[in-house]
């Protein structure tokens, strides 16, 4: 394996292998590279016609929550760099598909909304290009805020389709208990290192979402 350099807090994003938006099976293609974190988020696929792959056509009324830890940790070994290049072709997925979205940055202080329940515009990659990683990881008030404001949206929109996607290193406090959030969900690990407190295959079981390391999503 060779050697990763800190990405550091002015990461630019790098390609990952985030394929285009998520849909029915009946509309996704039958080959090309496999779209994982669409793949996940409806369910652990079992057998071929489970996976995703190119989408030709849009989903209607779905809603993607997606919450980014950007705390000071995850500057190591390309973890917020890798994570902005999944975040680049996921914000592309959601303007083609024209799907809303509702994006929670969680570093600093206090997590913070980039936008809630928008369409995905143009403007997030000018967020994207400046998004450093620093400060505390308030990741824990980002996941509880997050759910309730999708259970009062719920309560609007019912029809619907949510989705929700953390990307996170697990670094939390030890102990912390997760509430799950009603509708599929996939957490990806950004943890590496020599040193790793593996805490994110336990955040994504008391989530009740699927869990998948970074490196399983990049080209190798």
């Amino acid at each position: 394996m060779r050697p990763r350099s800190d990405a550091g807090a002015n990461a630019r994003p790098r390609a990952g292998r985030l394929d285009d938006g998520r849909q029915g099976k009946r509309h996704a293609a039958c080959s090309g590279s496999i779209n994982w974190p669409g793949t996940l988020l409806i369910g652990r696929p079992r057998v071929r016609a489970d996976l995703l792959f190119h989408v030709r056509t849009r989903s209607a009324h779905q809603l993607w929550l997606v919450i980014v830890d950007a705390s000071a940790s995850t500057r190591r070994h390309h973890a917020l760099s890798d994570a902005k290049g999944l975040l680049a072709q996921l914000f592309d997925d959601a303007y083609r598909q024209r799907a809303r979205l509702a994006l929670l940055s969680a570093s600093g202080a206090a997590p913070k909304w980039q936008v809630q329940g928008l369409k995905a515009s143009s403007g997030l990659r000018h967020w994207l290009d400046g998004l450093g990683a620093g400060g505390g990881t308030p990741l824990l008030a980002a996941l509880s805020e997050a759910g309730q404001w999708l259970a009062a949206r719920r309560k609007r929109f019912p029809a619907e389709q949510q989705r929700l996607l953390v990307i996170t290193d697990g670094r939390i406090k030890d102990g912390a208990t997760l509430q799950p959030f009603n509708c599929p969900g996939l957490l990806i690990d950004i943890e590496r290192g020599p040193i790793r407190l593996g805490r994110c295959k336990v955040m994504a079981e008391q989530l009740q979402s699927e869990y998948r390391h970074i490196d399983e999503l990049l080209p190798g």
